[in-house]
Parts: structure tokens; sequence; C-alpha cells
């Protein structure tokens, strides 16, 4: 057993030696994957030179060596791109206020939650997706509370941290109509990429300065479906949130798993299952890379084609009026996972079904490729 726990240290000290090598390479590939999930051609944030801008709002976000100057990073470069944005955080299915950006009462922001049950804010948290809506689908409280934009168009982006909504940035173009809503995704997708790479900077660190003094979760600790990160919104406690019965640690949160919390009270947590516990962790993570990279793929043929989307469902044509955007993001697909591990997944297809069609095989046509 000694000899284990000094393999096991050396093992640790050297992954962190390496991990804390490869930081600079891991930013800089970072940077240019998120700026390739996105078509130049198709992004208002990539046009006149507006590449320039959009990587000077990811190249803040990248400075930014905590949760908190992250975030607020994210919040200074996304303000170029609307005139409001807040940050609500998610915690047990509520989404409180953090900080905003461009409203008359800032400060306000962090007394008010969304309402999760309806609307943008419950279709961007339960299907972690982007949601542009009219301001009235954000209910009369949030109206009344904040006013609306002159157009009456919103935008709720979904900030994912380990595959969980961890947060949700609200955006509008107040009075004068500034809303880029492709360069605000971009910003959110790399802002949720570089906390995960901060998020495993530290943890390989702490292993290896640790080794053998870490201390596993006891055998009676409950499984849990959410993931846990420091907490960026822990100096906040906003007046209307009941203080919860126990407190964790004050650097340590527990985000919310993607579906909302059910109404019913004392219901026990559902142990989580994964779909891959039975590959080897570098097959499971190409499966997982893989699912994470046609949800965008489909998020974007979403997002820029909704009314053709919306005609499509209506007259059961989908997949022959988005033809060109479903084939071209397949080859892309293709490209990076065709000929891995995660091509036996199906992601891509699976995807299409689950979130354009939303579960309807029907609405695609029948030209659409089973």
């Amino acid at each position: 057993m000694a000899e284990m726990n000094e393999v096991q240290q050396s093992v640790e000290r050297a992954v962190a030696q390496v991990l804390a090598d490869q930081f600079p390479k891991i930013q800089a590939e970072l940077v240019q994957q998120v700026l390739q999930a996105l078509p130049v051609q198709r992004s208002g944030a990539l046009e006149s030179g507006g590449s320039e801008k959009a990587l000077r709002a990811l190249a803040g976000v990248h400075a930014g060596a905590t949760q908190k100057e992250i975030l607020r990073a994210l919040l200074e470069g996304g303000g170029t791109y609307c005139s409001r944005l807040a940050l609500f955080v998610v915690k047990a299915g509520t989404a409180t206020g953090w900080q905003g950006r461009g409203f008359a009462d800032e400060e306000s922001i962090k007394d008010f939650s969304l309402d999760m049950s309806a609307g943008p804010v419950a279709h961007a948290y339960q299907n972690r997706v982007v949601a542009p809506a009219n301001v009235a689908e954000m209910g009369n409280k949030f109206v009344e509370h904040f006013g609306g934009p002159a157009n009456e168009q919103v935008l709720v982006l979904p900030l994912l941290l380990k595959e969980k909504v961890a947060a949700l940035l609200y955006a509008d173009g107040g009075a004068d109509g500034l809303l880029d809503a492709a360069a605000l995704e971009l910003l959110v997708i790399g802002t949720s990429a570089w906390l995960e790479v901060i998020s495993l900077r530290k943890q390989s660190q702490k292993e290896g300065g640790e080794g053998a003094e870490r201390i596993a979760p006891a055998a009676s600790a409950p499984a849990q479906t959410v993931s846990s990160f420091s907490d960026p919104f822990a100096g906040h406690a906003p007046k209307h949130v009941a203080a919860p019965v126990a407190e964790p640690a004050a650097d340590v949160v527990e985000v919310a798993a993607a579906a909302p919390a059910a109404s019913g009270v004392g219901a026990a947590p559902a142990a989580a299952s994964d779909p891959f516990a039975g590959l080897s962790p570098e097959d499971a993570d190409t499966h997982r890379k893989a699912q994470r990279f046609a949800r965008l793929l489909v998020d974007e043929i979403k997002l820029y084609n909704q009314a053709k989307v919306a005609e499509g469902r209506r007259h059961k044509d989908l997949y022959d009026r988005l033809r060109e955007d479903i084939e071209k993001s397949r080859a892309t697909f293709q490209k990076r996972y065709g000929n891995t591990a995660g091509a036996s997944g199906n992601y891509f297809q699976q995807e299409l079904v689950r979130s354009l069609a939303e579960d309807d095989l029907t609405v695609m046509g029948a030209n659409f490729r089973r």
C-alpha cells in the first residue's frame, strides 16, 4: 500500500508539472477553437474589423486569474456588444443576480431572482442553449423592475461549467438597440471554456502539492448530480433568498444540475449515471467532447436561422430548409470526430433530432438522413 501511495504521488506531481508547462499552449489553442466554432462569415462580431474587438474581449477574460476577475471581464467585454446585461448565478434551481452593466440601478440586480419556470430563462437553463425572446416573456416582475429595451428584443445565454448551467447572462439593447447575439455567444463560450481550464489548473496544482494528504469523500456521502467550483458569488447574500440549513464552505458552491429542481419536497437526489463509465478515460473524454461539439454546431444553426427553424417545424420540412447549414455542420463534425472514438456515438445526428427537431423526427421531413 505504501508503495502504491508513493507511485500515486509521483504520478500526480508529474501530471501537475506537465499541465503547468502546457498552460500557455492550452490558452492559445482554446482561443483558436472558440473562434473557429462560429463561422466567420456569419458572425457579426467578426466582420469589418470586429475580430480584433472580439479577441480583445476574450483576452480580457483570459487575463483573469480568479473566477471573479473572469466574470467581471465577461461583463465588461459583453458591454461592448449590448446596452444592458446582467449575470445571474444558478444555485439549487434559483437564478440570483450578481452584477450588471447599463441598468439605471445596477445594485437592484443583486436582490432579484429570475423566474426559472417559463420563458427564455427556462429554455436557456433546461436546454443549455441561447434563448432569444421578447422582453414580455421575461415576466411582469422583471419588466416592472428593470423596464424593457426599445426594440423589446432580449437574449438569455447559459454559462456552462462542467456541462452544467452555472449562471445565466441576460442581455438587451436598451434605448439604442445594441444587441450583437453572435458576439455575446462567442464571448460566453470562451468564458465557459476558460473557467474550466482555470478549474483544472487549480485542481492539478492542489493534487500535485498535497499528494497523499488528500481526503477522499466519506463513503456515506450521498451521490450528487451537481458540480462544484470556487464560488465567485460567495460575498453576495440576496435579501430575498432564505439562508440554507447547512451552508457550504465559503469558497465552494454547489451548482444545480441542468434540469430544474423538482417541486416536490424531500425527494432524494438521483444517483448520477455516466454513460461512458465502461470506457477508458481517454475515450470517455473524447465522447464528451464530441457531444459538446455537436451541441454547439446545432445551437449555432438554430441561432442564425430562427425564422427557418420556426417555419420548418410548422410545415414539417425542416431539413429541406436547412439542408446546406446542416450538411456543412455535419462535415465539420466529421472532420473533427469522424475518425475518433466519438464517431460511434452519432452525436451530431442525435442532436439534430433532440434540439433542432425537439425530439419529433417527423418535422425534419422525408428527405432527412436517418
